[in-house]
């Protein structure tokens, strides 16, 4: 086999290679300012309670688990979200009679872009294709979004987070 045909089977093999382990998804990306009441948020946590008042005292309401999605009243005006002590007011749904009240802003994420699999996807515990994997998700997981820095997204991994390697551009997905 002559030098010239070998070095194009080894590029071809290593551009074969290179792809392996790159991830394919669909980015959504935030809600843009619209007729909404406010701003979908997403629970980051095992379990987050909504209460009467903006503190851990108050009553609870009701309990939501991770992923739910609660909305962020006034997340889409100027001013921002009705917030205090750390926490924002919240509704459960558009609904007149919807169960509102307050949950601590520390376990959600308001008005994330979200990372869609379109085949099986590894997460690893830092942006390394080396570094340990820490899960393997099927098509179809659909993942808030918590940072995009490089070739790589941050997700949350029910109350942890992992990274994702992207063989796609990251920059310019959110707006």
């Amino acid at each position: 086999m002559n030098q010239s045909r070998r070095l194009i089977i080894l590029t071809a093999l290593i551009l074969a290679l290179g792809c392996m382990g790159a991830a394919y998804a669909d980015v959504i990306p935030p809600y843009g300012p619209g007729q909404q009441i406010g701003y979908p948020a997403v629970v980051l946590c095992d379990t987050l309670t909504l209460r009467e008042g903006p503190s851990a005292s108050s009553k609870a309401v009701q309990t939501l688990h991770y992923g739910d999605l609660p909305i962020v009243v006034g997340a889409d005006q100027p001013a921002g979200a009705r917030e205090e002590n750390g926490f924002v007011y919240c509704t459960l749904g558009d609904a007149e009679d919807s169960p509102c009240g307050w949950i601590n802003a520390d376990y959600i994420a308001i008005n994330p872009a979200w990372y869609v699999t379109e085949k099986n996807t590894a997460v690893y515990a830092w942006n390394d294709t080396a570094a340990p994997k820490v899960a393997l998700l099927d098509k179809g997981t659909r993942l808030p979004i918590l940072k995009a820095e490089g070739d790589w997204y941050v997700v949350s991994l029910r109350g942890a987070a992992g990274w994702i390697f992207s063989d796609a551009p990251v920059t310019a997905r959110f707006q």
